[in-house]
């Protein structure tokens, strides 16, 4: 869980627990996340991976960009909507220096030639996918598995491409067999998961681990802001929608005033990210959950105030 809610305590706690812990490499240098992968492993002998943006391109049109953040009013605190690789080229080499067990990839699949050289390197190698198409294309590209998403899950959507074509709704358990009809790879469920009610459903469909974000959210292990953990339980907040309000990706977050005013947000990532920033910093400084981005899957009023440990003792039950 980028831009924050994933910590080392909670990676440290998952480890413990028996799960998988996943550090969230996007957003930050390739120093920040080498500082976080030598934390967790001072901490820790288990297994853990660290999950990586494949950036796209840059967005063409620069006067519907404009007038987008133009509209978000005079008074908005905005930074500048510039396009970043997000340190990509920087961050392989940091993995290939010192690999952890497992390194996943989101928001595209990347060469063949960085994955076979993290296979190499002693890393597993995990694609988030959303389609069938997208899973093909990561098993002929050599990877070892995949994260299955479906249209449940919280945040940003983990597509290839940032676009609304057909077929961009597919849930989860139907994603699963969809999947399975076009490679063997093993599957991650992710998308919705909160209790092991669901664990189960998934792993009866085929896949051989679920995958879990918004579960976690509400521990004090996460880095969500405190208004964020609390707008989970807030009644008012009834509804979860995908928006690119924010950021300029599709991503599933709480409806608020912010998501319902700017519904015409072009597809432009990581430009609208950038800019929406210090907006959205400035809206967490001051207490209002109204202009935050308050990620989060469809399952969240079951999001609990509990330790990491119990969440996936919880969850494995």
């Amino acid at each position: 869980m980028a831009g924050g809610p994933t910590t080392t305590d909670l990676v440290i706690a998952a480890t413990g627990a028996g799960a998988l812990g996943f550090l969230a490499a996007g957003y930050k240098t390739p120093e920040a996340m080498t500082r976080e992968i030598t934390a967790v492993r001072a901490a820790t002998d288990e297994p853990f991976g660290v999950n990586v943006f494949v950036p796209g391109t840059p967005y063409p049109d620069a006067g519907r960009l404009a007038g987008y953040l133009d509209s978000l009013g005079p008074k908005a605190t905005l930074g500048d909507a510039t396009w970043d690789d997000d340190a990509f080229d920087g961050k392989i080499a940091a993995l290939l220096a010192d690999p952890p067990a497992v390194a996943s990839f989101t928001f595209g699949c990347p060469g063949a030639g960085v994955i076979s050289a993290l296979r190499a390197a002693g890393s597993a190698v995990v694609i988030t996918v959303t389609s069938p198409d997208e899973a093909l294309m990561a098993a002929q590209a050599g990877a070892d598995a995949l994260c299955v998403q479906g249209y449940e899950a919280g945040a940003h959507r983990g597509t290839f491409v940032n676009d609304d074509a057909p077929g961009r709704d597919r849930g989860l358990l139907s994603l699963i067999g969809e999947v399975a009809a076009v490679t063997g790879l093993p599957q991650i469920a992710a998308g919705g998961i909160m209790d092991a009610r669901q664990v189960r459903a998934v792993l009866a469909a085929g896949a051989v681990a679920a995958q879990c974000g918004t579960a976690f959210l509400r521990s004090p292990e996460s880095g969500a802001h405190p208004l964020h953990k609390a707008a989970l339980a807030d009644p008012r907040y009834t509804a979860t929608t995908l928006t690119r309000a924010f950021s300029g990706r599709p991503a599933r977050g709480l409806v608020n005033k912010f998501v319902l005013d700017h519904e015409d947000a072009p597809a432009a990532y990581p430009e609208i990210n950038n800019a929406t920033r210090p907006l959205r910093a400035a809206a967490a400084a001051s207490g209002d959950t109204e202009r935050m981005s308050l990620w989060a899957g469809q399952g969240y009023r079951a999001a609990a105030e509990l330790p990491a440990t119990e969440i996936i003792e919880r969850l494995s039950a």
